[in-house]
């Protein structure tokens, strides 16, 4: 397995470095890299400052301008800097420059990323799922692993061993990428059978951005220990655990997080894990509600979902905004008379306007961690699951109506 872990007894010290581009302002620039100091400390990294450059495209050579350069330059030296997290992909080529003339170690979005996946893995699935994923993201990156040849351009067929040795590593990768997909469809077919052999149980899937409070709402409506944390990803594992409300029994299973900028062929990896979330029955759509941005995520989530399952109109969605015990909001003055934004909205009108547009589906509002709302969640769970289970038992159908009439009586 391939060690990209940048774990120590100390924490490193490290910069973040963003762009703000066309297609990326400086709000939602300062935003990513908010995100990108959460991920570097999940990873045990100390951010001591962020660098942001205004540029058209990132430059093909260093990722920022000569100028920047400089002044980024100078700060990791001033201040013994061990690490640069960038927050984009970086190209093989990219790595290389900065590294010379940095002189520490140089880390894009991705990387750090599968460092934390690496670390948050713990059993045989999620471990081989991380190794293919750091393996398709090293094999393109291979050329600056033999940039020291360059210095010997002039030296008698010291180029030719060097692109010998690539087309080596190269094939290496790719029978290790062929052998670990091998193993990944033999644990999608075993994921497969003990899916099966739950028999016509109603499934129910937590999903939603990383952090959102998922494991958390997981060990309160199943009463189980699953890890949670305040972290990104500190649930890597898919969790399934049998729940029963009143008189029903249903499946309920925790999935990793989301999270913007996930690069492909890292949710490919992680297909069986998400099979999940495709064969489930009814969506728990996790949502932080205290967070500036939780609006961005759940337009992150639901493409995700689109990717992994396809149309999800057929399945039943509950959509929960957690942590109303963390929502904060500062009201306007009466004599300002510009524009209303979304921090001066209160939670009363939020939740209003939620469920106005989101009247196809259900929606609640609840706090896991106080455990706010969460006798009304296990109603609304109750009902959904109660259709899908009288669907495929129909001859239920009476004993649910006949309990439903002993509860109100």
């Amino acid at each position: 397995m391939i060690d990209t872990s940048i774990n120590s007894q100390l924490p490193e010290r490290a910069i973040l470095v963003g762009l703000i581009t066309q297609q990326q302002n400086e709000t939602k620039a300062k935003e990513y890299l908010d995100e990108l100091a959460f991920l570097a400390d999940t990873a045990g990294a100390v951010t001591y400052k962020m660098f942001l450059q205004r540029l058209d495209y990132p430059n093909p050579r260093t990722y920022v301008g000569k100028g920047k350069l400089e002044e980024i330059c100078n700060y990791v030296e001033e201040n013994e800097i061990e690490l640069a997290i960038f927050d984009d992909d970086l190209t093989s080529k990219q790595v290389a420059n900065l590294e010379n003339e940095l002189k520490i170690k140089i880390l894009d979005r991705t990387s750090l990323i599968l460092d934390i996946f690496a670390k948050r893995a713990q059993t045989a699935n999620a471990k081989t799922q991380v190794e293919l994923a750091q393996y398709q993201y090293l094999l393109p990156r291979l050329t600056r692993m033999w940039t020291h040849l360059e210095r010997q351009r002039g030296g008698i067929g010291m180029r030719g061993p060097g692109e010998t040795q690539i087309e080596t590593d190269r094939r290496i990768i790719l029978d290790k990428i062929s052998r670990l997909k091998t193993e990944l469809a033999n644990i999608d077919r075993q994921k497969s059978i003990q899916r099966k052999n739950r028999g016509k149980l109603t499934r129910v899937a937590l999903v939603g951005y990383t952090n959102v409070g998922k494991s958390t709402l997981m060990n309160l409506l199943s009463k189980s220990d699953v890890f949670a944390e305040n972290k990104l990803f500190a649930t890597l594992d898919t969790t399934v655990r049998k729940v029963i409300i009143d008189n029903l029994p249903f499946l309920l299973t925790d999935t990793v997080g989301f999270i913007r900028k996930l690069p492909t062929h890292l949710v490919n990896s992680f297909k069986s894990t998400l099979d999940e979330v495709r064969d489930a029955d009814i969506l728990l759509h996790v949502v932080d509600i205290s967070h500036p941005q939780f609006e961005e995520q759940i337009e992150v989530v639901n493409k995700t979902l689109s990717e992994i399952c396809g149309d999800t109109s057929e399945k039943k969605m509950i959509t929960v905004f957690n942590k109303i015990d963390a929502f904060s909001y500062t009201p306007k003055d009466d004599d300002d008379l510009t524009p209303r934004t979304k921090e001066n909205i209160p939670l009363c009108e939020l939740e209003a306007s939620w469920k106005r547009r989101l009247q196809n589906e259900e929606c609640i509002f609840i706090s896991a961690k106080k455990q706010i709302n969460i006798d009304k969640l296990k109603e609304i769970l109750y009902q959904k699951a109660k259709e899908v289970h009288t669907m495929r038992f129909p001859y239920n159908d009476f004993l649910f109506q006949k309990y439903d009439q002993e509860l109100d009586q």
